[in-house]
Parts: structure tokens; C-alpha cells; sequence
């Protein structure tokens, strides 16, 4: 049992939830792991779950849409790595490798030809409260040996995009903090005059972003924080230098290491939209870091439409191609950006071969906006479009050494048919060490590896596809009782490959298969995190809404449950909403089974160990076939999904009608908000992160393209704000006091609490101090978790 809650009820110190929860959040972590390009060697990297408040509280700095540190020039609340061991694929010969005690590791790249290991590191003494982290230092690691050295001191500007990138096997393209840079801009608090914009006639509208300039201050501290000088650095530390300090936010070598693409930013600055958004520059020079070619010269992209697919205008996704050594491609938009425009092409994909100074060639025209592309060889490569409306897909066969040819249509579904989703395709280093399409030994196919959903559950296979017909042929697939992937391969005749293997009792590791009548080899031997749920009873049911529409959801019972003799249970519905087009694919199953279930952070699993049964991700499908937007029925379909969940629980024994609660995080709060809005299914609500007034997100929100001036109905009717007097169960109401994400604002949670507490609610309202939308102190984790097991010990 929970002890009983604090009197007075607003005790203001962190709380710990009861055992094994703190016992289990306090469990080592499972290794992350990286398999090399080359299939040779297998990276593991030990990073922390979570960690104390004290790191949260280290100095930062906002600008421009995103947080950095300035003590180290890096990403604020970023969680390094702490410990890295390297496995021989081959042999299975793990070793460590050893690190300062102190060490942080981050932004790790692999060498082209695979032989190395690239990483930062910084420091933090987390038994000297007052020592400072100390900077960014670039180091590098031979495999084969595991023993790493440094490289640079700490120099590295890491504030904005990558620090560094390989530029060879034996050197880098790294952004420095310039040694000459100024005084750190002082701030005075005395106004100089008021605050002023301006908007004369444009439309200019944007999505409600955090962090953003406010005042000509941040506008310095950007440029303090941000201005790098481009150098090139050898494996033994000798600098070159490239390009004076400027705002550098990407400096790429061609294949080939003949050229360089270097992208800044400039002015003018907006104090409406992120630095992604902010004028740019791209460029290529030559090794020395001459000018050879302007790619583009985009302005500020401060007018882009809110639909889905608009995009900036002007030359964009610009980059090297992977199988040439030194040509460019970009794409630009037919259609300025904006896909309301009606056209017949809204994107053309372009590339242009050094030295540059010809035409660009075009290559393909797309039907959808362009999504990606893969590129393999001159006469095969992938590329993909998509229209959000129609929800359509398309996979292309183009040829970039045959731009005349025409392209090969492989595969048209909707986007929403994950049962028709054809996988990712494989690939492999190229002759300049840049990853190219994998293709078949008769030169006529590619590899595909795809999650598998099916009506008979979701088993992820391996297929070879025919790049002519689009004709696919299954190698192999997973089986009972396994969740398994193909993460590489070798050899696919042979069944050679390396997957990664869980089922509902073992832990996800790595197996290396060497042929089919061979015993598989385990690279990675992880145990179980939380053993305490071994016995937990997890299922996918499948169930019908009202209308016909079929749903599923994860059931959980608590371990040694049986419905015969413990009878229905109190529980907690755990949930998140999606928009579809299409009511048959709504139905689609795509969860699996098979999967390992273990809790962490504030998962509502940790509910399992309370005698409390979960359902969690019931689907609730909000759809809108036709002309019709899912929105405009948003309300009355949540109901429908809702009811049919519950009904199913309680006939099938396993939920008490009256203890059912309902909870979500971000858009599963402000789902949470409105069941107990606009129903009386749930007898307590759990909400965090949410946005519960959408007059303040008026430019569009989660599955929402129209702005609230073109449906203010739906609008007004989705806003639980709006309906905050019709709110009679108990609520508890969580956000972090730094959420950065868009639209969800701490103030969206305040004014709603305000609301239910003028109205006479039952309501609570915890502030996390420091968190952002998601939360990872260990203070704020054990006291949400805290907060979350007595609200439904005292209501549920």
C-alpha cells in the first residue's frame, strides 16, 4: 500500500513512488549498440535512463528555437554516453574501453572505411557540485585496439549541428570556437524603448515555437554562441584553417574529399520562427576553402503555408551524392513551396557534377511532394514521394546517368497500409565510403527489410525486390514466439546476418547467424532490466467500434491475476489518438505480441506492480474519408472509441466499470481532458504536457492543417478548455516548467486548472521545475510516478 498522502497536500519536496518502482527506475541500464558500416564491429554505448536535477540545472541559453550549454558549447540537456565497449562481430571479443572517469561521450561517427571510431567527450564531476563541465574534445578510437586518444582540446562548437565530420580516414571538417571571439554580450535591464513588430500586409503564419529571438540581446547571444571557424583537423591534431568564424550550421566533404559544401546562416533574423527557418547560404569550396559555387542563397522562410506538405521555396535538401565522388543534388519546389497551388509537379529533383559550372540536369519530376532518396548507381536509384491529403505514396526506379529514361513506378499504396509498406532498403559502403543501395548479386534488385504488420500480428522479414517490375520475393521472416529483425547482413544466400531478437520473456540482444544449419551466435548478452514483470500477463486484443471500425489495444494484467478468482480490476486506459483517411485502414493491427514489455520513466505500466490492470495505446482512430476533415468529428469519435475499449474490458471480466481511469502525455493529455469532458466512462483523469485551448495554437495543431480562423467550430468544440464546466472526475494536471515543445506551453495547463478550479473541480496541478515536455531527472520521474499511484489510491 501507498503511504497515506501528506498533510497538507501541497508538500513542495520530491516524493518517491512505492517498491519496486524506485527500485526498478534505479536498475543499471541496458546498453545501446551501433553494428559499423563494414559489419565488423558492434558499438555498445551505456547511457543513464536518468539522472539527477542538478545536471538539469546546469546554465543555458535559449535562442532561435533551441537550447544550448554555454559552458561547453553543446546541446543543452542532451544525455552523453557514459561507458562504450567494442565486440569483434566475428570473434565475439568484447572489450572496453577506457575513459576518464569523469567522461561524456557524444556526436560518435564511424570512419568511411570503418576501422575507427570518431566521438566527443567532455567532463562533469558529479562529486564537486561546483566544478564547471568543461568543453567539447574531439577523439578518436582504432577498433581493432579499443584504446581511444584525444585528439583536440576543447575547441569544438557544437551549439548547432554536428561539431565535426570525417573529411578522410585520416582528418576532419570541424567547427571551432573562434579564439579571437569577443566579450560575452552584456545584457542591461534598463530598456532602452519599447519592444516593436511589425507586419505590413504579408502572411506570415507559423506554429506556436518555443525559444524563439525576442530582442536585439538574444540576437548577440545567437551569434556568440553559434559563430564557428571551419578548420581541417588530422587524426594527430594538426588544424588547417578553412573559413573565418560565421554562423556555420553544416560543412560536408565530397566523397571524394575534393570539395566542400558549407552551409551558414545570416540576417535578417525573426523573432517568429526557429533558426532553420533564418536566411542561408550554401556553398561549395575547394579543400582550401575557396569559393567555387553558390548553390543558393535562400532568403527567410517566414511565409511557408501551415499544410503539411508546404515546404521552403528556393533549392533545399542540397547534399553530395553517395555514388559519385563529387556531385551535388538538391530539390526544388514547382509549386513555391506551397501545396495548395495546383500544379502538375510539385517537386524537381537536380544534380550538377564538379566543377560546377554547367547546367544542373534534372532527374525526376514528382507527382507528391519528394520525401528522399537513396541513390545506388547511374542506373538505379530510389526515390520517394507522398501527399499528406490523399495520404498517397509512391516508390520510383529512377536513372541519374540516364536522365531521359523514364522512371519506374515499384510500389503505389497509402501511406496509412502498413500491411502494403514495402520496408527500407538496405545498404552498403560504396567505393568512397558513403552508404549506397545494396543491390542483389544479378544486379537486378535491392533488399528490403520492413516491420511486417499483418492481421495475424507484426513479423518483421526480409525481402528481395526486382527494381525492374517491382516484384517482391520473401527471403525470410520472423517466427513465433520472436520479435525479430535483420539489422545487416553479409551474405543472404548463406544466411548470413546479424538480427536482433526479443519475445515477450527475453530482452532484446544481438545474434550473428553464419548459415542455416549453424547455431546462432549471441554478440550481446543483456539481462532483464526489470524482472519483477516476468509474470505479467501482456495480449493484443482486437475488438469492433460501433460503427464497424476495428480497433486493438496492449492488455496487461498484473502478475498471477486470474479473472475466475481476483475478478475485474481497477485500470488505468493509457492513450494517444491518430487521424486516418480511410476507415478499413484505421483497423489495421500493428502492434506485436511478441515485443519486450518493461517500464521506464513515467511509463503507466509501473501500474502493473499496484494490482492495477493497463490498457494501453487503445487505437482511436479519428477519420475523415473524402472531403471530410477527421476533426470535424473529433469529439464524437473519441466517445465511440473509448466506449467500445471499455465495453470490451468489462465483458471480458478483466475491468471494473467503476474504477476505470484514463491518462495521457502531450495529445493523449488533451485526450484524456476531453473523454472526461464529453463522457462519464472514467472515474479519475491523468494529464500531462497537454495543449487544452486551441485558440492558443490558432496556425494549425497535431493532425489539425486548417487555421482557427477557417473552422472555428472545430476548433472551439475540440478544446476542453472550452468544456472545462462539463469536467466532474478528478484531475490531475502535470508539465514540465521548461516544455520547448510546440504548442503545449506550461501556460496551457495553468489557465486550465485555473478554469477547473474556479468551476469547483476536483484538480492538481504539479509543476515540474527544469523538465521539458518529456521528463528525465530522477527527482522528477519518482515524484511523477508518486503523484500518478496516489491520485488513483485516493479516486480510483
Amino acid at each position: 500500500p501507498l503511504p497515506p498522502p501528506p498533510t497538507p497536500m501541497l508538500d513542495p519536496t520530491w516524493q518517491t513512488p512505492p517498491e519496486p518502482i524506485a527500485q526498478i527506475l534505479n536498475a543499471p541500464p541496458t546498453p545501446t549498440a551501433s553494428l559499423a558500416p563494414n559489419q565488423q564491429w558492434l558499438l555498445e554505448m551505456e547511457q543513464p535512463y536518468l539522472f539527477p536535477i542538478a545536471e538539469l540545472a546546469q546554465p543555458e541559453v535559449a535562442v532561435a528555437g533551441f537550447r544550448l550549454n554555454p559552458q561547453t558549447y553543446s546541446p543543452a540537456r542532451s544525455n552523453p554516453y557514459r561507458r562504450l565497449w567494442v565486440t569483434e562481430v566475428a570473434t565475439g571479443d568484447r572489450r572496453a574501453v577506457d575513459l576518464p572517469d569523469s567522461a561524456r561521450v557524444n556526436f560518435l561517427r564511424w570512419s568511411p572505411d570503418s576501422q575507427k571510431l570518431a566521438f566527443t567527450v567532455t567532463y562533469l564531476d558529479v562529486n564537486d557540485p561546483n566544478a564547471e563541465p568543461r568543453g567539447l574534445e574531439l577523439w578518436v578510437m582504432e577498433l581493432a585496439a579499443a584504446k581511444p586518444w584525444r585528439v583536440t582540446e576543447a575547441i569544438l562548437n557544437g551549439t548547432y549541428g554536428t561539431p565535426y565530420r570525417w573529411q578522410s580516414n585520416d582528418a576532419f571538417l570541424c567547427k571551432v570556437i573562434p579564439s579571437d571571439r569577443p566579450p560575452i554580450p552584456t545584457h542591461s535591464d534598463v530598456p532602452l524603448g519599447p519592444m516593436i513588430q511589425e507586419n505590413l500586409g504579408r502572411k506570415t503564419p507559423s506554429p506556436t515555437f518555443t525559444n524563439l529571438l525576442s530582442n536585439p540581446y538574444d540576437e548577440a547571444l545567437f551569434e556568440y554562441y553559434v559563430t564557428a571557424a571551419l578548420e581541417s583537423i588530422s587524426l594527430t591534431g594538426v588544424r588547417s584553417p578553412l573559413v573565418p568564424p560565421s554562423l556555420i550550421s553544416r560543412a560536408v566533404a565530397s566523397p571524394d574529399q575534393s570539395y566542400i559544401l558549407l552551409e551558414t546562416l545570416h540576417r535578417p533574423y525573426s523573432y517568429q520562427v526557429p533558426s532553420g527557418r533564418f536566411p542561408k547560404r550554401i556553398q561549395v569550396l575547394d579543400p582550401a576553402g575557396q569559393l567555387l559555387y553558390t548553390v543558393a542563397d535562400l532568403p527567410l522562410d517566414d511565409q511557408r503555408s501551415i499544410k503539411f506538405d508546404a515546404v521552403r521555396p528556393g533549392r533545399r535538401e542540397v547534399s553530395w551524392r553517395s555514388d559519385r565522388p563529387s556531385s551535388l543534388y538538391w530539390v526544388e519546389a514547382l509549386d513555391g513551396g506551397d501545396p495548395a497551388v495546383e500544379v502538375a509537379h510539385r517537386d524537381a529533383l537536380m544534380t550538377l557534377d564538379a566543377p560546377f559550372s554547367g547546367e544542373a540536369v534534372e532527374l525526376w519530376r514528382s507527382q507528391y511532394r519528394f520525401r528522399r532518396v537513396r541513390w545506388g548507381r547511374d542506373d538505379a536509384a530510389l526515390v520517394w514521394e507522398q501527399e499528406y491529403d490523399s495520404r498517397q505514396s509512391r516508390l520510383w526506379r529512377i536513372q541519374p546517368g540516364f536522365p531521359e529514361a523514364s522512371p519506374i513506378l515499384l510500389v503505389e499504396r497509402s501511406s496509412e497500409d502498413r500491411y502494403r509498406d514495402p520496408g527500407t532498403p538496405f545498404t552498403t559502403t560504396g567505393p568512397y565510403g558513403w552508404n549506397v543501395l545494396r543491390f542483389t548479386p544479378d544486379e537486378r534488385g535491392v533488399y528490403l527489410s520492413g516491420r511486417g504488420a499483418s492481421p495475424q500480428g507484426v513479423y518483421p522479414f526480409l525481402d528481395r525486390m526486382d527494381i525492374t517490375t517491382g516484384q517482391t520475393e520473401r527471403l525470410w521472416q520472423c517466427q513465433d514466439p520472436y520479435f525479430e529483425g535483420i539489422v545487416d547482413f553479409t551474405n543472404v544466400e548463406a544466411q548470413q546476418w546479424i538480427t536482433r531478437r526479443q519475445s515477450k520473456t527475453e530482452p532484446p540482444n544481438y545474434w550473428r547467424s553464419v548459415g542455416s544449419q549453424q547455431p546462432l551466435q549471441q554478440l550481446t548478452r543483456y539481462p532483464d532490466p526489470a524482472p519483477e514483470f516476468a509474470a505479467v500477463q501482456k495480449e493484443v486484443i482486437k475488438y469492433q467500434r460501433a460503427d464497424g471500425v476495428q480497433l486493438s489495444a496492449r492488455l496487461y494484467l498484473p502478475p498471477g491475476y486470474d479473472a475466475e478468482r481476483d475478478g475485474p480490476l481497477p485500470m488505468m486506459f493509457w492513450v494517444y489518438p491518430a487521424e486516418f483517411k480511410n476507415r478499413e485502414l484505421a483497423g489495421q493491427v500493428t502492434k506485436t505480441e511478441n515485443a519486450f514489455s518493461r517500464p521506464h520513466f513515467t511509463s503507466v505500466l509501473f501500474f502493473l506492480t499496484q494490482g492495477y490492470a493497463v490498457l494501453d495505446d487503445p487505437t482511436l482512430p479519428i477519420i475523415g474519408e473524402g472531403d471530410a476533415e477527421p476533426n470535424d468529428t473529433y469529439v464524437e469519435q473519441l466517445i465511440a472509441g473509448a466506449e467500445a475499449a471499455v465495453e470490451y474490458v468489462v465483458k471480458r471480466g478483466v475491468g471494473d466499470r467503476t474504477r476505470l481511469g484514463i491518462g495521457g502525455h502531450s495529445y493523449g493529455a488533451f485526450t484524456t481532458a476531453n473523454l472526461l469532458a464529453h463522457s462519464r466512462l472514467f472515474k479519475l483523469g491523468i494529464a500531462r504536457s497537454g495543449a487544452y485551448n486551441r485558440t492558443l495554437t490558432p496556425f494549425g495543431f497535431q493532425g489539425e492543417q486548417r487555421n482557427f480562423w477557417e473552422a472555428p467550430d472545430t476548433y472551439m468544440h475540440m478544446a476542453p478548455f472550452t468544456h472545462a464546466g462539463k469536467i466532474q472526475a478528478p484531475l490531475l494536471l502535470i508539465h514540465g516548467a521548461n516544455d520547448s515543445n510546440t504548442g503545449t506551453y506550461p501556460i496551457q495547463t495553468e489557465r486550465l486548472y485555473e478554469a477547473l478550479k474556479g468551476l469547483g473541480a476536483t484538480v492538481r496541478w504539479v509543476e515540474l521545475p527544469l523538465e521539458d515536455h518529456g521528463y528525465r531527472s530522477q527527482e522528477a520521474v519518482n515524484h511523477v510516478l508518486w503523484e500518478m499511484m496516489r491520485w488513483c489510491q485516493l479516486y480510483l
